[in-house]
């Protein structure tokens, strides 16, 4: 990450932007609490083109796109930050797969079959999240773990969104 970060330059608040309530298995519900814990516990989020956080930020989906909608620390609207979902796409099939194997494995009680998908999911959240700073570089700073939670949270919205792939 380039430049010195200071106090202003993370998510103060983190919504997600979600127009149809749809009931979530437990595991992607614990997944989706514990990413919005950990981005307002600790982030590093800077835009480049602005200098005025901390910043209120919304995450959504619309058109195929992850969708994050900026508000400055005076609550001023920025302009939104859209990138394509298509660089994610099969790093989020391989997320709900993940999201059944580890069910499948909590529920026979396997505690080896538990550590391997749960080694498989951090290296698909590693994945996500380097694609993800990749995709932003020229827009926010962010760190890896700053990344790593808004990937869980772009999953998390993508069930009930509807895939045309």
């Amino acid at each position: 990450m380039t430049g010195v970060l200071n106090i202003k330059h993370y998510m103060h608040k983190v919504e997600l932007d979600e127009r149809v309530f749809v009931r979530r298995n437990p595991v992607v519900e614990a997944e989706r609490a514990a990413a919005i814990r950990d981005l307002v516990n600790g982030n590093t989020f800077k835009l480049r083109q602005d200098d005025r956080g901390p910043y209120y930020v919304r995450i959504g989906l619309e058109n195929h796109c992850l969708i994050l909608r900026v508000r400055d620390c005076m609550r001023n609207e920025l302009p939104d930050i859209s990138i394509s979902l298509s660089p994610f796409r099969k790093l989020i099939k391989d997320y709900f797969l993940i999201c059944e194997s580890y069910q499948m494995a909590y529920s026979s009680g396997d505690k080896g079959r538990l550590e391997t998908v749960d080694m498989a999911r951090r290296g698909l959240h590693d994945e996500g999240a380097r694609i993800l700073q990749e995709r932003l570089t020229s827009v926010a700073e962010l760190d890896h773990t700053t990344a790593r939670c808004i990937f869980t949270l772009l999953c998390v919205l993508h069930i009930g969104a509807v895939q045309p792939w």
